[in-house]
């Protein structure tokens, strides 16, 4: 039985982790951020990381030598089998030797001192202070140093590039369903899932003060917002324009620094505090149950546990389309291990498929990725087991995160402030 486990990054930065770097975030604005010395905790943080890394490669080669073939396989879930390389997934291409050459290794002054556990920790987030994301963050890690970021895939450059320890970011909305662009990065990019988290929005209205509603001639958002709040739009009378923008703070931001009088925005009631808009209505989404979840990454996976509620992400693909769907999820149903979501997205690199020759090879298909998460700690044999049979259908698998259940109670009075904690 071969053991699947999340793929582990080598301790190598690009030479793009230097002493001083810039996120640029929304509002074209920029923040710089000093990469301070050593210390010796962070010291001890890599001397740990290190031996872990030697460690499992004096494991891999005495399994390779003593029967000709390694019990453990990193190809497994970083793509495997059939000839699927990195430029037929279109993943993030990555060499060692070409690392060790030619690109800068880790050292001690290229990096801020590590941070206690679960104390101020630089944690990544696309939008602008009073953005959901930021609220995910705080509940996620409370006593974090939050780094607004202007587009999602600069959040997981932070996080590879050392600027970040972290990056909290939405994969799906009970509304709106998932957010397309995040399940694309997280498969271009190599940082692992190590939590969770489930937010309930809580829209408001707002505008300058001493503005009416009756005198509005446009509501601006994102455009999930909108959707959100459709129908309690209408409700309200207002038949005003109806225009998306890239992030609900950023609204409530841009009416602000522009003085805008018809215009209201929906955001949360932080952002309206934070940009001294005035709450015209409260509460305005169409649905009181309205929750998204986001997901914490990481550079390093977290070691799965089977002491409390654990979930697994995987990705994978097949050569020959979806004919083995129902053996994967066979491989689940057969051990009693529940998914809790499955999601298709298209392969960029190869789109279309064409049937067999036999059948005249006119007709043609998607070619897709298919994401699953399922409720198993990868410390569980079952889990173990499941990914190994998995592994025998696909042509690529890859273990995106091992990680703990958000179980903090939840209900849809929560305000998008819950001072719920989940921390790791």
């Amino acid at each position: 039985m071969r053991t699947l486990l999340p793929c582990h990054t080598p301790a190598t930065v690009t030479t793009a982790a230097r002493r001083r770097h810039v996120i640029h975030c929304a509002g074209k604005r920029s923040d710089s951020f000093s990469i301070n010395s050593s210390s010796s905790d962070w010291q001890s943080s890599c001397a740990i990381l290190s031996s872990k890394v030697n460690s499992q490669e004096q494991s891999e080669s005495l399994s390779s030598n003593s029967n000709g073939s390694s019990s453990y396989h990193v190809s497994a879930v970083n793509g495997h089998n059939n000839g699927a390389g990195v430029s037929d997934l279109n993943l993030v291409p990555f060499n060692n030797n070409q690392s060790i050459q030619s690109k800068k290794p880790l050292s001690i002054s290229d990096l801020s001192p590590a941070p206690m556990h679960g104390s101020n920790l630089r944690v990544a987030y696309q939008g602008v202070p009073g953005a959901y994301s930021e609220a995910a963050a705080g509940k996620a890690y409370p006593n974090c140093q939050a780094i607004p970021c202007d587009q999602f895939e600069v959040a997981f450059q932070a996080v590879e590039l050392w600027i970040a320890d972290r990056a909290v970011l939405p994969v799906e909305n009970s509304l709106g369903g998932s957010i397309h662009r995040n399940y694309d990065l997280l498969l271009r990019h190599r940082l692992h899932i190590v939590g969770e988290v489930q937010l309930p929005v809580h829209h408001c209205l707002m505008a300058l003060p001493g503005v009416r509603k009756e005198f509005l001639t446009r509501v601006i958002s994102h455009p999930q917002g909108l959707a959100q709040c459709e129908h309690t739009l209408t409700k309200l009378g207002l038949n005003v324009a109806r225009e998306a923008v890239d992030d609900t703070a950023g609204a409530a931001e841009f009416i602000a620094a522009n003085n805008i009088r018809d215009t209201a925005a929906i955001a949360s009631a932080r952002a309206a505090e934070i940009y001294g808009l005035e709450i015209l209505e409260d509460g305005i989404q169409d649905d009181a149950s309205n929750v998204t979840r986001f997901v914490m990454l990481a550079r390093e996976p977290i070691i799965p546990r089977t002491d409390r509620p654990f979930k697994t992400s995987i990705v994978f693909a097949h050569e020959k389309g979806t004919c083995v769907l129902f053996k994967v999820l066979s491989a689940f149903a057969f051990r009693n291990i529940s998914l809790t979501k499955i999601e298709s997205r298209p392969n960029h690199n190869v789109p279309i498929r064409l049937v067999d020759e036999a059948n005249v090879g006119t007709a043609k298909h998607f070619e897709y990725m298919f994401y699953i998460d399922f409720e198993a700690s990868m410390a569980e044999s079952r889990a173990q087991n499941a990914l190994s049979e998995v592994q025998e259908f696909t042509s690529f698998l890859r273990v995106l995160g091992s990680y703990p259940m958000d179980m903090t109670s939840w209900s849809p009075s929560s305000s998008s402030s819950s001072s719920s904690t989940f921390s790791l």
